[in-house]
């Protein structure tokens, strides 16, 4: 099957799974362009179009009601990769200025490439590690909302996304069946106060075909103290809390 032939079928796919919105062209054209570039580029195990339709399209949709309850207009998504959920969102909240960050180079110029060819003028693209921006004055406390999807655990993604977030913002991340007495949970809790952020609460991602999928999220209160984010690496090396 052809990129353009399994990106239809996706796009299909999705109908069944979502209310057809104006958008789903884009993301149709946006699907062709992730398979193309998954043959030369490792951007996603995910390949099959009803398995694109759910586990990429449908799970970054699913946090629209989150988003438009918020009204954000700065948003940076941490992580990025091939786009999921990032690109998708931007797709779809045209009105929010987008900034996806990927730290491979490579794969942030793709990035840049599928925003060109789907004329995304809401998206900008930067090739650089979460903990480098969270002390780069043009980006620390810019964002009413921080995204990320599979990219750390709770603890360490607080502190890479929380020192992006202006106060009143939120960081939204996509995680599987927590609860709230989850170790990570926890965790996650109390290095949320240390860098400003509220306690973290779950919300059930609201689609059976997501299975037990949640999202967390994490309102910014008051500023993050200056010694963090710590250099790049070190939250993952040595998690705090």
């Amino acid at each position: 099957m052809s990129s353009t032939d399994a990106a239809h079928a996706a796009r299909l796919a999705l109908e069944r799974l979502w209310p057809r919105e104006a958008f789903f062209d884009v993301l149709e054209r946006y699907v062709a362009l992730l398979l193309e570039a998954n043959a030369r580029v490792n951007l996603t195990r995910v390949i099959e179009p009803d398995a694109i339709a759910r586990l990429h399209l449908l799970d970054a949709l699913a946090a629209l009601t989150l988003i438009g309850a918020r009204g954000p207009i700065r948003a940076a998504d941490l992580g990025s990769g091939g786009g999921v959920p990032g690109l998708v969102l931007a797709i779809a909240r045209p009105e929010i200025a987008w900034t996806l960050v990927d730290s491979v180079g490579k794969k942030a110029a793709i990035l840049r490439d599928f925003a060109d060819q789907l004329s995304l003028e809401n998206v900008s693209v930067v090739a650089e590690r979460a903990e480098t921006l969270g002390r780069d004055a043009a980006h620390r406390e810019r964002y009413d909302l921080v995204t990320a999807r599979a990219c750390a655990p709770l603890p360490v993604l607080a502190e890479l996304a929380l020192p992006l977030l202006e106060q009143g913002g939120q960081l939204l991340a996509w995680k599987g069946p927590l609860a709230a007495d989850d170790p990570e949970v926890r965790a996650g809790n109390g290095v949320s106060s240390l860098l400003g952020g509220g306690e973290p609460r779950l919300v059930d991602a609201g689609h059976a075909a997501l299975g037990g999928h949640r999202f967390v999220t994490i309102d910014k209160l008051t500023p993050t103290p200056p010694r963090f984010p710590r250099r790049p690496g070190e939250p993952a090396r040595r998690p705090l809390g």
